[in-house]
């Protein structure tokens, strides 16, 4: 069946991306080691996509589907950051180009937006390398064209095509020395994944892989041996009114003294990338050719030395159950810290678990009531020692997802700390459990086998039908008046029962995004958070 794309559906998608990629930010950070080990490409990804959702917002309701994604192209191609921020804005660019120019999106016009991105992308690029979000790109347009050669559904074509694209990141080491050396795979091919999982979840509504895979487990920034460091010193990044005739020679004359170089856009506005180490060549070149505007410079060494001592100096503890639940947050860069019913945290564990980090900086997410204190003792231990310390009360593993969502190690501390706070305060939170024992709770009394909602800490519903319980937590967290809800599924969660949320979410608060992951928490069948 095919697909319509209107403003809603792409609002819908843009918002997606953008929160997906901000899940693995530091993760995306911390792989990053070409084209220069400058641990920012998560990041500039991050802002990129963001731009594009600010601009959907200011979008009229009655706006036609092109009119919102030449805004959104536009915008992503205006806040374009580094490198990969600037090949993904083309990539999106260029698709969204091609599926507008149809009422609705068909299998073959998915592969054939997904075929422009690649050659799009590939020709930005003054000298493309293999083994970077290029060649992950070109596989995830070749999977697509196949799944449509074969008469697939569009929901089909985005997931081959995401599959395709997961598997040519994990082949990125083998086609490139430096990520092999560094025993990582390409960060911005990381983050066309993360993109393209968040695009088959939209359409499809599944459950995206894990975060983090043993294929993205970064080696330590400082045992990296990255060549070197001979490479130009100097990145120049400026917005440039100009033909295209004159954008075609100016490739010529900043290739003759520079690498890197992506120059994206058209229709008059462009977008200039490149590496140098003589900027105010670069700058006149632009000159030469059009009206730069906008114009940016970042010295390397400077921004590497920055994140260095960000790295060092700040670590976020968790306190996590379930192996999913893990894997995202080690994902969002934070150390977990695993517990289960079988296996609850000690205090002698908790004041291990942050004296044998090596920094200056901690930022504590106990996750559970009974986590507060005992982590609390453990932190004033480490402040007699000089390191500065927070322990954020988070009751729930949901608001532990939100709060790192926010995190930013390149923070001023107590910034981040409020910042954080905030957002685990702002995340309403609730759970479906199965009653295990017969007893009276706040709700009334249950039996074995009744099915028991929570709602903020507290059992708020006694019910039968799991689906029936879980609408009411929802209801219950106000689910109308969000912007968001995320859905952590436990072990032994029915198929069905968040397929069937998803439904009534879309079918009751379509505004509403529904992030959904698999947790694997023992115990609860279901986490909820609404924000």
């Amino acid at each position: 069946m095919p697909l319509s794309l209107d403003p809603p559906r792409l609002r819908h998608w843009a918002v997606a991306c953008a929160q997906s990629v901000a899940s693995v930010r530091s993760e995306i950070d911390a792989l990053n080691v070409f084209p220069v080990p400058d641990s920012d490409t998560g990041t500039n990804v991050y802002l990129t996509l963001q731009a594009g959702c600010d601009a959907l917002e200011a979008v009229a309701v009655d706006a036609s589907a092109e009119e919102a994604a030449r805004a959104y192209a536009r915008a992503v191609l205006v806040d374009a950051r580094g490198n990969s921020g600037v090949i993904v804005a083309e990539l999106l660019r260029a698709c969204l180009e091609a599926l507008v120019q149809h009422e609705t999106v068909t299998p073959r016009g998915l592969a054939g937006a997904f075929g422009a991105a690649a050659a799009a992308a590939y020709a930005a690029v003054g000298d493309p390398q293999e083994g970077t979000i290029l060649t992950v790109a070109r596989a995830a347009a070749d999977g697509a064209a196949r799944s449509a050669d074969a008469g697939c559904s569009p929901r089909q074509v985005v997931e081959v095509a995401a599959d395709a694209a997961r598997e040519a990141l994990a082949a990125t080491p083998g086609q490139m020395e430096l990520l092999a050396r560094a025993g990582v795979v390409d960060a911005g091919g990381r983050a066309l994944v993360v993109i393209l999982d968040a695009t088959a979840r939209v359409i499809s509504g599944r459950t995206p892989l894990a975060v983090t895979d043993p294929v993205t487990a970064p080696a330590p920034a400082a045992a990296v041996d990255h060549g070197g460091g001979d490479g130009p010193g100097y990145e120049v990044m400026y917005l440039l009114d100009a033909s295209a005739e004159a954008v075609d020679g100016l490739r010529e004359t900043l290739t003759s003294f520079g690498d890197s170089l992506v120059i994206v856009g058209g229709e008059g506005l462009w977008n200039v990338h490149v590496h140098v180490d003589d900027v105010g060549a670069a700058i006149e070149a632009g000159i030469a050719a059009g009206r730069p505007h906008r114009i940016q410079v970042t010295h390397f060494g400077e921004q590497m030395r920055r994140a260095d001592h960000a790295t060092r100096r700040r670590v976020v503890v968790s306190a996590v159950t379930g192996a999913g639940l893990a894997e995202l947050t080690r994902g969002a860069g934070a150390v977990a810290v695993e517990f289960s019913a079988g296996r609850p945290l000690t205090t002698a564990q908790m004041s291990q678990a942050m004296h044998i980090l090596d920094a200056e900086e901690v930022i504590v997410l106990p996750n559970r009531s009974g986590h507060i204190r005992p982590f609390e003792a453990a932190a004033k231990e480490l402040r007699d020692a000089g390191v500065r310390v927070a322990v954020l009360p988070t009751h729930a593993q949901v608001q532990a997802l939100a709060a790192l969502a926010v995190h930013d190690p390149g923070r001023d501390f107590d910034d981040d700390v409020v910042t954080m706070s905030a957002a685990a305060a702002h995340a309403k939170h609730g759970a479906v459990t199965i009653a295990n024992e017969s007893g009276i709770t706040m709700a009334g009394p249950c039996e074995v086998g009744d099915v028991l909602g929570i709602v903020g800490g507290d059992f708020a519903v006694v019910g039968q039908d799991q689906l029936a319980v879980a609408r009411e937590v929802l209801a219950r967290l106000d689910s109308a008046g969000a912007d968001m809800v995320t859905l952590v599924v436990g072990e032994g969660c029915p198929e069905e029962l968040v397929s069937h949320l998803q439904d009534h979410l879309a079918a009751e608060h379509p505004h509403v995004d529904v992030i959904v992951h698999d947790g694997g928490q023992e115990k609860y069948t279901l986490f909820v958070a609404v924000e």
